[in-house]
């Protein structure tokens, strides 16, 4: 019998189990289940963690940030099709008061299903789109009086917050950002601040900057991690600019191919990027009800 509990945040071993068990839903779907704002605050008790466990091993998992109405889960391959999914949402739902949006990477067709039997309707779309690296690639076009170096970990912090917040303020993930949410991404084993680049003026005021990551494992990929500029530079084709010398860092390292994550209404940035040779290749959705 499979029994759920709550919990604040995992120890070591609840995160491990976690994170093992999104592993094997991604080998067998193709897609990360959980975001990386999930798994990076598995030991947060400022979120509700759901556990449903069989027998002392996971079979599902959800978090929930209460303070925004907002989860995601995944429950094991091997214990799919049988109300697990269900138990779990109906769960989340009641610890959230009956109102709840809920993430389905990748738009798998059981979590689409899930969404359409509890009366969940699509309310957010995230789209992923992909380029080769291989493909052939522009020069970065920098205006007058603008360089490229990389960010300085402790000297860039508040230039890179100021613009990040100033650049993202509509945005419910990447806006309002302080400083534990970069010491938090500066403690991954991906980050490298050689690939961080900042645009720069003659006195070295930040105008926008590109942090790129890393992926590992048997195939690495390069992913457009965060893309700004200054509201106060726009119109200077910063955009375009700090996009294509990112993509140039990424080849350098070796890598083919390049992901970036970008909202499906934001028509701009879905015109520069597909300018820049990207295409979808899949979607995230958030559903509410």
């Amino acid at each position: 019998m499979i029994e759920l509990s709550w919990h604040a945040g995992l120890d070591e071993s609840q995160a491990a189990e976690v994170r093992a068990l999104a592993a094997a839903a991604e080998g067998v779907d193709g897609t990360a289940p959980l975001g990386e704002h999930v798994l990076m605050h598995l030991a947060d008790d400022a979120m509700a963690h759901l556990l449903a466990v069989d027998g002392g091993a996971l079979r599902g998992v959800a978090q929930l940030d209460a303070a925004e109405g907002v989860a995601e889960l995944v429950v094991h391959p091997e214990h799919r099709r049988a109300g697990l999914g269900r138990r779990i949402v109906e769960e989340a739902l009641t610890r959230s008061g009956g109102t709840l949006r809920v993430w389905a990477h990748g738009q798998h067709p059981g979590a689409v299903a899930l969404a359409a039997r509890l009366g969940f309707a699509p309310v957010r779309e995230l789209w992923q789109m992909r380029r080769s690296l291989l493909a052939p690639l522009p020069e970065p076009q920098l205006p007058e009086g603008v360089r490229l170096r990389a960010f300085v970990p402790g000297q860039d912090d508040e230039e890179f917050l100021r613009v990040n917040n100033a650049a993202f303020d509509w945005h419910p993930e990447q806006g309002g950002w302080d400083s534990s949410q970069l010491r938090l991404r500066e403690a991954e084993a991906w980050f490298d601040p050689a690939g961080f680049l900042l645009a720069v003026d003659e006195s070295d005021r930040l105008l926008g900057f590109h942090w790129t990551k890393v992926h590992g494992g048997t195939e690495p990929i390069g992913e457009v991690y965060v893309l700004g500029v200054d509201p106060a530079a726009r119109g200077m084709r910063l955009g375009a600019a700090l996009t294509v010398a990112g993509l140039h860092h990424l080849r350098e390292r070796g890598l083919h191919d390049v992901l970036l994550y970008v909202e499906a209404d934001n028509a701009p940035a879905v015109r520069l990027y597909s300018g820049l040779g990207f295409t979808r290749w899949q979607a995230d959705v958030l559903y509410r009800r």
